[in-house]
């Protein structure tokens, strides 16, 4: 009886009743959004109260980008993570150095994005210059003298 009560406590013990949260990038962005005020924070007070970006803009600095996604374990299928919370932070700084912008986009927000249906046209066509080289090649290496096309030349003229 008392091996059973001893497994059924270790067992109770191990079993958790809180969730195990895995978080990644920026904690609690919606509340620091909050803080940042359209044309007098700079970019000072938020390197200080976001840290620095996940993701900068490739063509210039002034899009900063901030990412939260928090994740926990399924209850149903094991090994499997539910994401239950996803915001990203899109900031817009001007020349000056002020926030000029700001967009929370929160989990919900993702799911309505609509996707262009437009696809890119071919604009190659076979007699391209790549196809005109390697043709030249082609038959530079399989008659180096000429001597073939001289001899097609003389069957034309003959007939």
């Amino acid at each position: 009886m008392r091996i059973l009560l001893l497994l059924t406590f270790l067992f109770i013990v191990n079993c958790k009743l809180t969730p195990v949260v895995d978080t990644h990038g920026s904690h609690f962005l919606e509340k620091k959004e909050k803080k940042l005020t359209l044309n007098k924070s700079n970019k000072n007070d938020i390197m200080s109260l976001l840290g620095s970006p996940s993701t900068k803009s490739s063509f210039d600095n002034s899009l900063w980008i901030y990412i939260e996604r928090k994740k926990t374990r399924s209850r149903s299928i094991i090994g499997k993570k539910n994401i239950y919370k996803n915001n990203v932070l899109v900031l817009e700084i001007d020349n000056k150095g002020l926030l000029a912008y700001k967009k929370l986009y929160s989990i919900n927000d993702m799911q309505n994005i609509d996707f262009i249906k437009d696809e890119t046209e071919i604009s190659y066509s076979k007699k391209s210059f790549v196809y005109d080289f390697l043709s030249s090649m082609r038959q530079k290496v399989n008659d180096p003298l000429g001597v073939r096309a001289k001899k097609r030349k003389k069957i034309k003229s003959q007939q």
